[in-house]
């Protein structure tokens, strides 16, 4: 099954299939590890205000870019507003925050990053109650918020936009102002979100996979809080014969497994070898028996690692994406 490496978007744009993901990692260790991002070929990097770490990628793209417009020509940089930024009258605040640590004259793809929203706290982009639970604030509107970010498109400071986090309703609610041009979510073979992809096929909008490969740091710092089992999706009996057969990583397999189901990719790493590795690819194909083997594995919600258990009382907010946790 051949698979573009590039999704086309509307005006022409093309994001990368493959891309760098940020999370969890701090600023100077994700700075060479996009330096090493960089030189084996990444060129679709994934950020977030939240992240608290966008100035260490800045850094490293700048070196990169030097002063040839060219080569910024050749990145696809995506950042998104944080849940603290989800009112109108803050969107330019927290963007222009993260347009000045990334040390770049435009954004490529600009995200809603949850539908729940914080309390805005200027300085503090997780702010908590004495209790430890999260200072929520319950009357935001996400419709609002979504316009708001479309005159950032209109300034030419955003080339695209889009949305992360959201369920079909919120995601067919956005549409209705306007479309969405890429939907990030967590997607990977033990949550497939299978009804969520078909709703975005359907409306057009491009799907890309965070925590593609199950977001390990995560699963084990949840399991410690929670009791809950996370099985290492690399250890998978199923991904192991099959990277055996194929010669490649458990990662690899895992990878392309999600492209040849149509969604773009942004695995993260610090190794440079396996940096390296999560990028090729493109040169093997799982056969449809394999497909289907692997699309058994789906454990539907019962497989999400990212449910935001570790932000206590977002549940309460009337946009909470994942109506079925209490």
């Amino acid at each position: 099954m051949s698979v573009p490496e590039y999704f086309e978007l509307e005006n022409g744009d093309r994001m990368p299939r493959v891309g760098f993901g940020t999370w969890q990692t701090s600023e100077d260790v994700l700075e060479k590890a996009v330096d090493a991002a960089l030189n084996a070929g990444y060129r679709h990097f994934d950020s977030a205000r939240a992240y608290e770490n966008e100035k260490g990628l800045g850094r490293a793209l700048s070196r990169w870019i030097g002063d040839n417009e060219e080569k910024r020509k050749q990145l696809f940089i995506v950042t998104k507003l944080p849940p603290g930024g989800n009112r109108p009258d803050v969107v330019d605040e927290y963007f222009s925050g993260s347009l000045s640590d990334l040390g770049l004259s435009y954004i490529d793809m600009y995200l809603m990053h949850t539908p729940f929203s914080f309390e805005h706290i200027p300085g503090d982009l997780h702010p908590k109650n004495p209790d430890g639970s999260m200072k929520v604030d319950l009357t935001t509107d996400i419709v609002s918020t979504w316009k708001e970010m479309l005159k950032l498109k209109e300034s030419g400071r955003v080339k695209h936009l889009g949305v992360s986090n959201v369920n079909e309703e919120q995601l067919k609610r956005l549409t209705a102002i306007a479309k969405p041009e890429c939907l990030q979510v967590e997607v990977h073979i033990l949550c497939q979100q299978a009804p969520l992809l078909e709703a975005a096929k359907r409306l057009g909008i491009p799907v890309v996979a965070y925590s593609p490969l199950g977001s390990r740091a995560l699963a084990d710092l949840l399991a410690s809080k929670t009791g809950r089992v996370f099985p290492n999706q690399l250890e998978l009996p199923a991904v192991q014969k099959i990277a055996q057969k194929y010669s490649r990583t458990p990662a690899q397999v895992l990878l392309r497994y999600l492209l040849q189901h149509g969604v773009a990719v942004i695995p993260k790493s610090t190794d440079p070898t396996r940096i390296k590795q999560n990028i090729s690819v493109w040169d093997f194909e799982l056969s449809e028996s394999e497909m289907k083997e692997l699309r058994a594995l789906d454990r539907g919600e019962a497989g999400r690692i990212c449910d935001f258990g570790f932000f206590g009382g977002v549940e309460k907010h009337p946009e909470f994406p994942f109506k079925n946790r209490t």
